[in-house]
């Protein structure tokens, strides 16, 4: 059985902002979030919002760069994931939430607090 997760982003990750939408971007931000599970490259490529061409074209440089390793084949699906033992994906991971982190930060402190407002009424109903 293959382990999956559906994710969906309803906006989009630390890298993906940093890197103005750029692929690789994506494509690292849902496997950093979805680290503890291995996908197919069609279920990244849906998750991550990229065709499946464009992760077929980015595995290898990710593979390469020891950022993704490929964990296990099923029928005739290489299944993939973040390469969390490897410095370099343990780096990019703590990027990736330190940058978050600020950008929640500037979105606090450009948010203004809401606050709720109570009508007071000093009319008191009167007794029979």
């Amino acid at each position: 059985m293959v382990n999956t997760i559906h994710y969906m982003i309803k906006d989009s990750g630390p890298l993906e902002r940093l890197f103005s939408g750029n692929a690789v971007a994506k494509i690292m931000d849902f496997l950093i979030t979805a680290k503890d599970w291995d996908y197919s490259q069609s279920d990244i490529a849906k998750n991550a919002g990229v065709s499946v061409r464009t992760v077929q074209r980015e595995m290898s440089k990710l593979l390469d760069s020891k950022l993704v390793k490929q964990v296990r084949t099923v029928g005739n699906a290489k299944m993939y994931r973040l390469n969390k033992p490897h410095m370099i994906a343990l780096s990019a991971e703590n990027f990736a939430l330190e940058l978050a982190q600020e950008q929640i930060r500037v979105a606090a402190a450009l948010t203004p607090p809401k606050v709720k407002l109570f009508k007071i009424s000093n009319k008191r109903k009167a007794s029979t």
